[in-house]
């Protein structure tokens, strides 16, 4: 029997063993990959004080210190079920069944695809899976590529993918029939990139990104964005353009794409095709949330936070004795704030496991406020209103409690 059963050995996963494994816990870590690291494995980019962000040294680090603090690393295992009984947990696994008092779910998150016709072609694949093919197996996933899904996501693989040499046709919109039409709209694709003005490449993106915060400016942007794109970093972003169908017959060959008007909708007879050897689909990110279903944890649909998240509190505990969670599972964020929630939830289980230890408790109060700093500071959102979501997730809580 083991002390804690960690599922996912991502950014947050890593950085909760580490954690527990450093306060005399005995940790397993259980992960389906043959890597540990979860998507740091494939993340490379620059920060805003120009220094690198690189995933895989981070990755090496977090298991480094793991390793070291005696975390048992477990890879190429999938959890498939909980069970809670009057002893703690039974984690249901491809080795065998596992009995420990604490498990903390960092299962991350998933993608969510972009469905049209021609998807299911040989070459066809999402952003998440190109940057792993670039840049954990080190295979360049084609020669000339097109995005369909204008987001945070995108935009950030696709930066990383022309480092390693593939050649963008271009970046289009979604089709309005496939995602909810807010998301595949010119002006929601105007928010992103008010949102994002302070990463662009050039002096005069950065200074039109703060206008777009102005509806006057967005309605105009709209209105009059060249047809045939803005060059990012050279890729050019077609922002009044959606691909409708991908064209191939034995793999892909090229993507029909049209205009659309500012909501979205196509106009008859301005479609056209463009030549490519790979298609990246991007749809976005949802929180895997399926085990703590299966444990019978409650979840709640919080838009904000990207999805159906387990009910928890800012010590990352859910209602369910013994269950935690920490990571893109409880909101989609960055990597930072995933590795700063695993510390909350490693000090989090110490703190219960020495019956309340007064030390770990102030520790753990650190660990919170840090977290707070960490989203605060963070380059990117993938979700803009994420404070709004927590805060959500807070009274929900709360209002459990308090009825319980």
């Amino acid at each position: 029997m083991t002390d804690i059963v960690i599922i996912g050995a991502g950014p947050a996963g890593l950085s909760a063993a580490a954690v527990c494994a450093e306060h005399q816990l005995k940790v397993l870590v259980i992960d389906e990959f043959m890597k540990p690291g979860g998507r740091l494995l494939g993340q490379l980019h620059r920060e805003k004080n120009g220094t690198w962000w690189n995933g895989w040294e981070e990755s090496a680090s977090l298991t480094r210190r793991a390793e070291q603090s005696g975390a048992d690393i477990r890879l190429q295992t999938s959890v498939y079920h909980l069970q809670s009984d009057h002893q703690g947990w039974n984690v249901y696994t491809s080795a065998g069944i596992i009995k420990t008092p604490y498990v903390l779910l960092a299962t991350g998150a998933a993608e969510i695809p972009v469905s049209l016709p021609g998807w299911t072609l040989p070459g066809v694949m999402t952003v998440g899976a190109a940057q792993v093919m670039a840049n954990v197996h080190r295979v360049k996933p084609g020669n000339r590529g097109i995005i369909i899904g204008l987001n945070i996501l995108s935009f950030a693989i696709a930066r990383e993918l022309q480092l390693c040499g593939v050649e963008w046709e271009a970046m289009v919109l979604a089709p309005n029939a496939m995602l909810h039409p807010l998301y595949a709209s010119p002006r929601h694709a105007a928010d992103l990139f008010a949102r994002t003005a302070h990463l662009a490449p050039a002096f005069w993106m950065r200074a039109g990104g703060k206008l777009l915060s102005f509806s006057w400016a967005k309605t105009l942007t709209v209105r009059f964005f060249p047809k045939s794109g803005v060059n990012v970093w050279g890729i050019p972003v077609r922002l009044r353009h959606a691909a409708t169908e991908i064209i191939g017959k034995e793999q892909v060959e090229g993507v029909r794409i049209v205009e659309v008007d500012a909501d979205g909708a196509p106009k008859p007879g301005t479609e056209r095709d463009i030549p490519v050897d790979f298609v990246c689909v991007s749809g976005g990110l949802y929180p895997l949330a399926e085990l703590a279903a299966v444990a019978g944890c409650p979840l709640r649909y919080i838009p904000e936070l990207g999805g159906h998240i387990p009910l928890h509190n800012e010590h990352l505990e859910t209602p369910l004795k013994g269950l935690y969670v920490a990571g893109s599972i409880t909101g989609i964020e960055g990597a930072k704030v995933a590795m700063a929630q695993g510390r909350v939830a490693g000090l989090s289980i110490a703190f219960h496991h020495r019956k309340g230890d007064r030390r770990l408790q102030e520790e753990l109060l650190h660990a919170v406020r840090d977290v707070h700093q960490t989203r605060e500071s963070a380059p990117i959102q993938f979700h803009p209103r994420i404070t709004e979501g927590r805060k959500a997730m807070k009274e929900l809580w709360n209002a459990a409690h308090h009825n319980g």
